[in-house]
Formats: structure tokens, sequence, C-alpha cells
């Protein structure tokens, strides 16, 4: 087999590996539009209420840590079957600020206590699980500190624990900060389409959902029963899930109970963020396949399982494809098979098509009119092309075993898509990262100028997505580390 076949084999296989992760939005759609309709049971509400711990893990979130203790406070649940812990492993002056607010609030009767780690063992695993120890609840209800929850939370929640099988119920994400900017409206619209399309099909078609790790309420018995929070993956939410869900627990989701949050608003906290989650399901995936292969789960359960917790290899896969792209032009161009390069704009209209599909259901679904629901998927997914190296980096860090320390995502208090001022307490640095985007912006610029010089107008529409993806981001890191210096 020759070089060039080499580059062609590689390229069209890497294109196949996207069709397929990328074909399984469609089965997602299907089995929502089947199934959406299958209300999960719930039993009314009665005294006595059943006592709720509410676990709040922090780690330096000056910004937002008395917003977040103080909408918790707000719940409308009695206060004698509320218990309040804020877990900080902070560092800096976090801590002050936090352990004043509880001594105000326990002043006032309110049953909440502050834990604090000198060592961050375990990371937000370490921290729950130490929380567990000094729990008293039936319910552990969790809230990263980015979270808003609203006072009927708890009351609306609580009632789907109809039997003791339920070991987790989960709400849908909002979005405070929606429209600050171009990242914050790509984000919102992500999550729409993960919790919306994603989590409503896997749950009410009877298949594994995860846990997200914030705005849900646990039964304490089956954390324990499962092992207990874990941190030796950076996901410990979906490892959680997963290994409850074997055991035969059961989860609800309800994206009726909205819980607002605020989206990240610096582009290499959200790099970060988007490479943790990739990584963790990576390492998900290695710690608990063959448990589940070897299960008595259903055998839709899980396929799906397997397909959810490999889903992000698309982005070697990606990566692969966005270095190919020019040697499979300059190969197709100078040998005999030079028409090949119409097989591209098919595999790329059955790729995107999918992702067009799959987020403009979730928009519409929404409410959203048809342009407000359109207008920007086309950013999405030139985003998600252009997050393929920072994502591909993590996943084949996981894929090797390399650890890692769990970062944490900055937020800076913003609600109500106000633009404040951004604090310089956290600081983007520059990484291979960075320099790897700025040099991928450049190539597709290049291949962009090499497509209309050779006349194959045809992939203009597809190299302007891989170049916009990455030039984005090299352009966004660029802003972003000059603010905050």
């Amino acid at each position: 087999m020759t070089i060039n076949n080499i580059l062609l084999f590689l390229y069209f296989a890497s294109l196949t590996g996207l069709i397929i992760f990328g074909s399984h939005r469609y089965v997602l759609l299907y089995l929502y539009r089947k199934y959406k309709k299958n209300i999960p049971e719930k039993k009314p509400l009665t005294e006595p209420y059943p006592i709720v711990t509410v676990q709040l893990p922090i780690y330096n979130e000056l910004n937002v840590v008395n917003r977040l203790i103080e909408s918790v406070l707000n719940f409308d649940y009695p206060k004698d079957k509320l218990e309040i812990q804020v877990l900080d492993d902070s560092t800096d002056e976090t801590k002050n600020i936090a352990k004043e607010i509880v001594d105000k609030y326990k002043k006032e009767n309110f049953n909440i206590s502050y834990i604090h780690r000198a060592k961050r063992e375990g990371f937000k695993a370490g921290a729950l699980q130490n929380g567990l120890k000094y729990a008293n609840g039936k319910y552990i209800a969790i809230f990263d500190a980015d979270f808003i929850p609203n006072p009927d939370f708890l009351k609306k929640l609580i009632p789907y624990f109809s039997n003791d099988n339920i070991a987790m119920v989960q709400a849908r994400w909002g979005h405070t900060n929606r429209k600050y900017s171009l990242l914050t409206k790509i984000q919102a619209i992500i999550l729409d389409g993960h919790f919306l399309i994603e989590q409503t099909a896997r749950n009410r078609s009877g298949r594994f959902f995860n846990f997200n790790g914030t705005a849900g309420i646990w039964l304490k018995k089956a954390i324990d029963d499962a092992g207990g929070w874990q941190g030796d993956t950076l996901t410990e939410d979906m490892d959680l899930s997963y290994r409850a869900q074997i055991k035969g627990f059961k989860f609800v989701f309800v994206p009726e109970v909205v819980a607002p949050a605020e989206l990240p608003i610096d582009i290499n906290a959200f790099k970060m963020q988007q490479g943790r989650w990739a990584k963790g399901t990576i390492q998900v995936a290695k710690k608990l396949i063959n448990e589940i292969i070897k299960s008595n789960t259903p055998f839709k359960s899980k396929c799906e399982a397997l397909i959810h917790l490999t889903s992000n290899l698309s982005y070697p896969l990606l990566t692969l494809v966005s270095l190919l792209l020019i040697p499979a032009i300059l190969v197709r161009l100078n040998y005999s098979y030079s028409k090949m390069y119409f097989i591209d704009v098919p595999i790329f209209i059955l790729g995107t098509l999918s992702i067009f599909y799959f987020y403009y259901t979730s928009q519409k679904e929404l409410g959203f009119n048809f342009w407000d629901s359109v207008k920007y998927i086309p950013f999405l997914m030139s985003a998600g092309i252009g997050l393929a190296i920072n994502n591909a980096k993590f996943v084949l860090e996981g894929i090797a075993g390399h650890t890692s320390e769990f970062t944490r995502t900055p937020k800076y208090g913003m609600q109500h898509d106000i633009k404040n001022n951004i604090t310089k307490n956290y600081k983007s640095k520059k990484t291979i990262i960075f320099y790897a985007e700025i040099i991928m912006a450049s190539y597709f610029t290049y291949i962009l100028f090499l497509v209309i010089k050779t006349k194959l107008y045809i992939l203009i529409p597809l190299i302007l997505l891989f170049q916009f993806g990455f030039l984005y981001f090299a352009v966004s890191s660029c802003v972003q580390l000059f603010k905050h210096k």
C-alpha cells in the first residue's frame, strides 16, 4: 500500500468514525420524540418531610460563595428538616468569607456547618465523601458554586423519589448569562441539547443517564451502596452514576425543573472545563466498561452506555481529519482519483446535518422561533471543531492513564447578562494548545486559499467551518490573555 493510499485510508476511516458518533444523535432524537411523554411517577410531598442535606462543594469561589449559600438558605423547606454543609477546600480568602457567612446564619438558628479540608484529596469527590460522614439527611442535594437554585427546588424534586429504588433525581440547568457573548450563547445551546434531548431520551426510554454533578438530589443510601464518591476520575458524577445504575438503582430526569447557573465567560476556562469532562468520561469508560458488559443491565442500556462513554473519541478523529484534509485533497488532485473529493461533501452533509437538527430541535422545544433556533448553530459546529485539539489532548491523556489535577472553572458572579468588571484573580496561561490552535487557524486559511485557487468551490463551506473554529479559539485566547495581563 502506497503512502497516498494510507493517507486516504486514515482520512476516510476517521470520517467514518465521526459519522458513526454523529449519527447517534438521530437515535437520541428518535428516542426523545418517542418517549418524551413518558412522565416519571411522583408522589405528593406530605409531612413529616424527610431531612435533606444540601452539600455545597467550593474551592476558591470568592465571587459567588455568598450568593450560593444565601440562595440555599432561601429554600421553601422546613428549617428543622434542612441541613446545609459548606464543603470548602479553598486556599484563598474564600475561606474567611464562607466561614463568616456560616457563623452569621448559625446565630439565626439555621442548621448550617462549615467543613474545611487542609488537603484537597480526591478533589470534589473527596469533599463530598468527607461531608457524607457528618450528613444526617436521607437525601443529599448538591450544588456547585455557580448555581442559584430557586426556593421551591427541593419541594419540586423530592416527590420523584416515589420508592426506595430511585437513587437520584436531576434537574435541568438554566443559564443566567446566556446572552453575554457568542461563547455563552454557544454553551447554552450545547447544554440545552444535552439536557433536553439526551438526558430526556435516555431516561424516559429506560436507558442509563448520568448525574451532572450539581442541581440534583441523591438518596444517601444509594451513594453508600454504590461505593461512595471516588476521586480516581475527573468526572466523579458520571462514575458514581454508572456504578449506582449497574447495581439496579433508577434515576429520574425532570426537565421541567430548571436550576439557574452561570456559564463560563473565559474562553480558556471553557476549554479546560470541556477537556476535563472529555478526559473524565474516558477515565470512567476504562474503569467501568467491563463491569457494564458483564452486568445484568438490559442490552439497550449497555449499548447506549458504551456509545456515551466513548463518544469523546470523536475529538482525536476530528483532529486527524483536520490534519489530513489538505494531504487528502492534494493526493486526489495529483492522481487518477482526482474527482474523489466529491465524496467529502455528502459525508460532510451527513455528519453536520445530525448536529444541526439535534440542536435546532432542542431550541425549538424550548420555545425559540426558527431564526433564534438556528442562527448560532453554525458557530456551535465551528466551535466543536475548534475544540478538537484541546479535547483530543485530554482524551489521549485519559487513555494513557495520565493523572491530572481537577481544575476548577472560574465563576465571576454574573447574572442577567450584565457585563460586570471581570476580576483578575483567575489568570489564563499560554499552553501548547494555544500555539496549536494558531497553527491550525493559519493552516486552514491556507487550505481555503488552495481550494479557491483550484476551483474546488464545493469544499469552501467545509473549510470555513474548520477555519472559523480554530481561528475563534486562537483569537479569543489571545484576547483573554491580554485582558489578564
